[in-house]
């Protein structure tokens, strides 16, 4: 039961990750991965995907197509309302951690 409640936690922890990145640049999908195992997550392509489609279709996050090294690869940046929920959800963290727990 850990596992699975400590997955959803993580899984909300990466999406604030991914809109922190897209504010700082655009960023392609197999970036992100190198990214967040760098910062300790292991997520793989199925896993990363699935949220980047679901940030685009909440509007948080917008795609523009690049053709690089003759093969199309889709950029990921912010939208204004990922910007608004990035702000949002960065002083929830900061409140929690600034809690004597």
């Amino acid at each position: 039961m850990q596992e699975v409640i400590l997955r959803k936690l993580f899984l909300g922890f990466i999406q604030v990750h991914i809109l922190h990145h897209a504010k700082k640049k655009p960023f392609y999908g197999s970036w992100m991965i190198q990214e967040l195992e760098h910062h300790g997550y292991e997520i793989s392509a199925g896993t990363l995907y699935p949220i980047l489609h679901s940030l685009k279709k909440a509007e948080l996050l917008q795609v523009e197509e690049k053709l690089e090294n003759g093969k199309i690869r889709k950029y990921y940046s912010i939208t204004k309302d990922g910007e608004e929920v990035l702000i949002k959800a960065k002083k929830q963290l900061s409140e929690l951690v600034s809690e004597h727990i």
